[in-house]
């Protein structure tokens, strides 16, 4: 019950926006307003609403739970409805530019230090949430991971390389140009294994590749 009033109790200042409304499309409505209030996006259908959830609104809003079953989660009604939520609590659409913006902060602030896809994912919810962005959907989200991991990885090796003397990178042009040696991508050194990293340890090829470089 404590969770139930702190989270789905529809405040005084939002019942202007439930005016007006009636039957399954007021109740609708007023389960979209405190879900997005709470996490920061829209749900994708009526499981993600408990039945007591749907219950305690219903009652504030003088509506039989029943009438949820009718509210419509396709169409202009909901399109309206999603603009309405938004312009009132201050968030807007991800743009392209915002989806860019984001990818570049997590490759920056995240990525170099966090390679666990998913923290690094919480981190970007968390960033979307502060700049009053709706997170994209989960594809877009997973590539917007991936690109700041990728980046974060290629800017990592690129610092690595600009701090290695001529010398050093001559010798290890005629190291790895060895007949025998694995070679999978070249990169501003001349050539290295793809991973110096967790991929290439998890290979054969890390004892008799990375792993003799790193020796």
């Amino acid at each position: 019950m404590d969770e139930l009033v702190e989270h789905w109790t529809v405040l005084d200042g939002e019942l202007g926006l439930v005016a007006g409304k009636r039957g399954g499309t007021r109740l609708g409505f007023a389960l979209l307003l405190k879900y997005y209030t709470r996490h920061g996006r829209f749900p994708r259908g009526r499981a993600e609403f408990p039945d007591e959830v749907v219950e305690f609104v219903a009652r504030q809003m003088k509506v039989p739970a029943a009438e949820f079953d009718s509210y419509q989660w396709t169409g202009s009604t909901i399109e309206y409805h999603r603009a309405q939520i938004r312009e009132h609590l201050g968030f807007r659409v991800c743009s392209v530019q915002d989806a860019e913006k984001l990818t570049a902060w997590l490759a920056a602030n995240v990525a170099h230090a966090e390679r666990n896809a998913d923290r690094v994912r919480e981190e970007l919810l968390k960033r979307c949430r502060e700049e009053f962005i709706e997170p994209p959907a989960p594809d877009r989200i997973k590539r917007m991971v991936r690109s700041a991991l990728y980046t974060a990885e290629e800017t990592w090796f690129a610092r690595i390389a600009a701090r290695l003397t001529v010398d050093v990178r001559a010798q290890s042009l005629l190291w790895w140009r060895r007949p025998g040696m694995t070679r999978t991508r070249t990169t501003l050194m001349g050539s290295r294994c793809w991973p110096w990293s967790r991929r290439c340890r998890a290979t054969s090829a890390w004892s008799r590749c990375c792993g003799r470089s790193a020796s």
